[in-house]
């Protein structure tokens, strides 16, 4: 990585069935605070109810759907409507597209309001997915772990603590072969805003 370069550092990540690559500074800290306050105010956050094992719970984060076209996304028995991309939302998608050279239509808004926030063992596979589907993650706000195991190899783990500004991109045969979750945490953490921009079909 160049000093003084603007371009931000990229990190090929070598997981086996996976391709990742994370960008730890794709907005610079202040481009990130503005986007933080800018979403944390704008968005018309919810609280759905998640079936977990039969039973219903409040699910542990506050969500949003936003989106090009009225296409409904399900997951875990939740169905979401998408609200239409707002600027911000547009303008973030827009560098997130011209770094990684993929398309987007959705993007699905997490608020984890603290470290009891978090989001449990998953695939972004949904059939609105498709096969093999391309998931661009931004973070913004307090610093979280991000694990991920193999589905079928139990050995096989990682973990990648995701920076404020910083961007995940998950493709290849990345959701057929892993998982991932954001686990809880007992230590005192401040808001998070995750992004996850997806291309529905």
């Amino acid at each position: 990585m160049e000093l003084f370069s603007d371009e931000p550092s990229e990190l090929n990540i070598p997981l086996p069935n996976a391709t990742l690559n994370y960008y730890p500074s794709f907005f610079t800290s202040e481009e990130a605070d503005f986007l933080y306050e800018k979403l944390y105010q704008e968005t018309p956050w919810q609280q759905d109810d998640i079936k977990v094992f039969g039973k219903i719970y409040p699910q542990p984060r506050l969500t949003a759907l936003y989106g090009s076209e009225e296409k409904t996304y399900s997951y875990s028995g939740i169905t979401m409507f998408p609200k239409l991309f707002t600027s911000t939302l547009l303008k973030i998608k827009n560098q997130v597209e011209e770094r990684t050279n993929e398309r987007f239509n959705t993007v699905l808004l997490n608020l984890y309001r603290d470290g009891n926030d978090s989001n449990g063992w998953h695939s972004d596979d949904e059939k609105e997915l498709g096969t093999n589907p391309v998931i661009a993650s931004v973070s913004l706000g307090a610093k979280r772990c991000f694990q991920m195991k193999h589905k079928r190899d139990k050995k096989l783990k990682y973990k990648l603590f995701l920076n404020h500004g910083s961007l995940l991109l998950m493709s290849g045969e990345t959701q057929h072969h892993w998982k991932h979750q954001l686990p809880k945490t007992k230590k005192m953490m401040a808001p998070r805003i995750n992004l996850t921009f997806r291309a529905l079909i």
